[in-house]
């Protein structure tokens, strides 16, 4: 499948509970009959949100073109677009009796994507080095959303290669569903802890179980957080890869992911040593002149409250997947030897994260994440009024500005 097809088949899945009337909101399809009883009209709906997104708006064009073939849609951004907050993306005009109850199907196909976009724009930006794995699939509802967010996120990558030519961006995601619409032929992806308990808690011995089991998989990627044992197991497996088997004479890529929880330090760190770590890293002294140098002097100097510089400290130095525990884990491994070994981190890789990490220069090849998702699912309300009938300008108050 390629990637047109799979916007088509976010098209499909939508009716896969049922037909047109069963899925939309009652009141459209009354209001549906009402058209139809007493005359119809020509209408045009404006469709907006209330937040900045990056258009991709793809699917809900394809989705009135299905269900309303003669309808004339008329969009204001291209795909990839910065669309100010409640600015207009779309004008859909057509046949009263035909988009009314079109407006509930339409409307959830705008939003979520609309915002993955934007989030993973800010992301890719971000961190440009960094080439990025979609990793969302467990955190949606389904099929449905999983191929709306990934469409989003892989507009929002597309545009920031646009707008910055050494962008990695998103390389893939890990299912086969939603793989073709970052190009890729099928998910990526090696272990979850879920194989390491299975060998008794042996990340070495899941990763050689891996290796003889996926033959025709040429990255072969450790995670080391298992048994709190990240820089050992690191080099447990890097040598193994590298001085043992020699998978790398193979064409094979070796790496290591940190997934390390937030409720502990990565293996040999504590707060203190972190601060030493990042700041030799960095050539800083200091943990609040390290924010600093991370942050900028305005955006570190604007917070007086210490609530953006508390939260950067624990990106930097606190538990979880930090800077530190990046930089610790490659100085590991490149004092034994294995410099061609890349570094992948998970867990909890937003916008915030990426900048926090960019400005640590943090050594990471890959990031797997899921957290272009909106942090509320508010964010993702678009919303639709109708500012034509036959041909004379009409909207309820408040939303003139749709007549613009």
């Amino acid at each position: 499948m390629d990637r047109d097809s799979a916007i088509d088949e976010i098209v499909d899945v939508a009716f896969a509970a049922g037909s047109l009337e069963r899925i939309t909101d009652k009141y459209f399809s009354h209001t549906r009959r009402v058209a139809i009883s007493n005359g119809d009209c020509e209408v045009t709906y404006a469709i907006f949100l209330r937040r900045r997104v990056i258009a991709a708006l793809e699917p809900a064009i394809r989705l009135v073109k299905r269900l309303v073939p003669e309808a004339e849609v008329t969009r204001f951004f291209e795909e990839g677009d910065i669309v100010p907050s409640e600015t207009k993306l779309l004008n859909v005009k057509g046949p009263f009796s035909k988009l009314s109850e079109v407006e509930t199907v339409v409307l959830q196909k705008v939003g979520l994507p609309c915002v993955c976009a934007n989030n993973a724009y800010e992301m890719c930006r971000a961190m440009p080095g960094a080439s990025f794995l979609d990793m969302h699939a467990r955190h949606a509802s389904g099929p449905d959303m999983n191929l709306l967010a990934a469409y989003g996120a892989s507009v929002g990558s597309d545009a920031a290669k646009r707008s910055n030519k050494d962008v990695a961006g998103f390389v893939g995601g890990s299912q086969d569903l939603t793989a073709p619409l970052y190009g890729a032929k099928s998910g990526l992806g090696t272990m979850p802890h879920a194989l390491i308990g299975y060998t008794g808690g042996d990340v070495l011995e899941a990763l050689k179980l891996f290796v003889s089991a996926v033959e025709d998989s040429g990255t072969v990627i450790a995670l080391v957080d298992y048994s709190a044992q990240e820089v050992q197991d690191s080099l447990r497996c890097a040598r193994w890869f590298y001085d043992e088997a020699k998978l790398h004479e193979q064409g094979k890529t070796f790496g290591v992911r940190l997934d390390t929880h937030g409720g502990r330090f990565g293996q040999g760190l504590d707060y203190e040593r972190s601060v030493d770590i990042v700041g030799q890293w960095l050539g800083v002294s200091g943990e609040y002149n390290i924010v600093e140098e991370v942050l900028g002097a305005r955006a570190f100097h604007l917070d007086a409250s210490n609530v953006l510089v508390d939260h950067v400290r624990r990106l930097l130095f606190g538990t979880g997947v930090t800077a530190a525990s990046a930089i610790l884990v490659r100085q590991e491994l490149d004092a034994a030897g294995y410099k061609d070994a890349k570094i992948v981190v998970s867990s909890g890789f937003d916008a915030k994260k990426c900048v926090v990490m960019s400005g640590a220069k943090a050594p990471i090849d890959m990031i797997g994440t899921g957290s272009f998702l909106p942090e509320t699912l508010k964010e993702t309300y678009a919303t639709a009024d109708i500012i034509n009938y036959d041909g004379t300008p009409r909207v309820k108050v408040g939303r003139e500005f749709l007549l613009e």
